[in-house]
């Protein structure tokens, strides 16, 4: 097979979420928070840096930790962890690295003379006074920092928080606006605040009769320039989606604009069903040799804090607004995947159980929990050789992956699973249509083969894995032949 990329784009053992893509010259970085596997908690671990050349998105390089919690003086003991961070180049060519101590209301920078770093801390993003940017009375709350460069090479940072209800009252009670997001400038030195505050997107309160009800701004900020707008991605109130608003000033006059993605496919043509373990998505837009892709990522493991991040392809129309992107397994990918050669179950796009998706915000009962399948790996969270799967595919379970291009052939597939009983793994091209092939399945306690023939019409499609009988499966991969 040629060489490929899915969603995840990066290996199965690596949990980097928030992902900020910027191109810096031949080269495509993504910077992001940094998930421990197996944990209750966001951000464990500390701020890595993988890349790709923009002329070959199959290739990903990682140049491993670029900065350490415990190298900001305010946490040596190494207890606070650092929340989704943004990498800009400056007016001078370095480069700065905005990011957030969970326990602190102030935005930190680290500066490098590479995009890859080694980073080292600068500061934190300070009045004329020198007191931090959100640790005074009426600050906007500080969390999730986005960073734009202009054309003329003045410096914006975005942030803020949208809380309501009990959370709005004990932050206002604080001294901070989480009244939704708000930006200001910065001078030359990307780190001392020019000017006051300007609100961007409204939060829940905010927006209610407005065009941003029911998408209110909720966190993750992130700004990029297109075709000569100003377009600012954030996570709306659903949490499980990014929505975009666009003006033509970088500090004012902000309209929606619409979602981007949905980790869980909803509101995408209409579509009102989740298809997805939903929770919270953050990421950024970029453009790769002329075409705009977005950065978000999905949930795993049953937990709010085991994310990885994902891409899909951006279509943006003649009058600058932008459609919805489908969720899917390709991704980076330039097309759709090759109908030949061995595939991991990771890769699906799509996950549910026989009544629907579950929530990964922890509001869900344990014993409901184990009702799903879900993406997992076993052991703890490494550096290396994952074994990523899906696991605990009972009755009425499902995984789908989007898109293969088919040559009409009749193929065989065989899928790689574990299970408790016998059942049957019906696979199909539309969920809800006959199946294209039907792999009856054996109890094993290890990982087995099992396949069949399978016939699929010439073009692009979908497929469809569903698991039949009593017990659970575990899916590693499928192979198609």
């Amino acid at each position: 097979m040629q060489k490929q990329v899915f969603n995840p784009y990066l290996p199965s053992w690596e949990y980097v979420p928030d992902g900020e893509p910027r191109v810096f010259g031949d080269k495509l970085y993504v910077y992001g928070s940094h998930d421990r596997f197996g944990s209750d908690d966001y951000c464990l671990n500390d701020y890595v840096c993988w890349w790709a050349p923009v002329s070959d998105l199959t290739d990903w390089h990682t140049e491993g930790v670029i900065y350490r919690a415990v190298q900001d003086p305010r946490n040596t003991d190494g207890k606070m962890h650092m929340c989704a961070p943004d990498c800009v180049q400056g007016p001078d060519g370095r480069y700065y690295l905005y990011y957030q101590l969970h326990a602190l209301q102030c935005t930190c920078v680290a500066v490098a003379d590479e995009p890859q770093g080694p980073f080292a801390y600068y500061g934190a993003v300070k009045h004329e006074d020198g007191t931090p940017w959100g640790e005074k009375k009426g600050d906007a709350f500080v969390f999730d920092p986005g960073v734009l460069v202009d054309d003329d090479q003045r410096v914006y940072v975005y942030c803020g928080f949208g809380a309501h209800g009990f959370m709005r009252y004990v932050f206002k009670m604080r001294g901070n606006n989480v009244d939704g997001s708000f930006c200001l400038e910065l001078a030359q030195d990307m780190i001392t605040v020019k000017g006051g505050e300007h609100p961007i997107v409204p939060g829940h309160n905010l927006a209610k009769n407005t065009e941003y009800e029911e998408h209110a701004f909720y966190e993750a900020s992130s700004i990029r320039k297109v075709n000569g707008m100003y377009c600012y991605v954030y996570s709306s109130e659903k949490s499980h989606e990014l929505c975009y608003a666009y003006s033509d000033s970088p500090t004012e006059g902000f309209r929606y604009g619409g979602t981007l993605i949905s980790i869980a496919d909803i509101g995408y043509k209409g579509n009102t069903t989740p298809l997805n373990y939903t929770g919270n998505t953050h990421g950024g837009m970029t453009e790769i040799n002329g075409q705009w892709y977005i950065f978000y990522h999905r949930q795993t493991n049953r937990k709010k804090s085991n994310r990885q991040g994902c891409a899909e392809k951006l279509n943006i129309l003649a009058d600058g607004t932008i459609e919805q992107a489908q969720v899917t397994s390709c991704g980076l990918n330039d097309g759709p995947l090759q109908a030949k050669g061995c595939y991991e179950a990771r890769i699906a796009c799509l996950l549910s159980g026989k009544d629907g998706i579950i929530s990964s915000d922890g509001a869900e009962k344990k014993d409901k929990k184990m009702l799903y399948p879900y993406f997992t790996q076993s052991g703890e969270d490494r550096e290396d050789d994952g074994d990523q799967y899906i696991a605990n595919m009972k009755d009425g379970s499902w995984c789908g992956y989007r898109f293969f291009a088919f040559d009409g052939d009749e193929t065989n597939i065989s899928i790689c699973v574990k299970s408790t009983d016998y059942g049957v793994l019906t696979v199909h091209c539309e969920k809800d249509q006959a199946p294209a092939a039907v792999i009856p399945v054996c109890p094993s306690e290890t990982w087995n083969s099992f396949g069949a023939s399978m016939k699929v019409k010439e073009g692009t499609s979908a497929l469809y894995f569903v698991y039949h009988g009593t017990g659970s499966m575990d899916f590693r991969s499928f192979e198609i032949r």
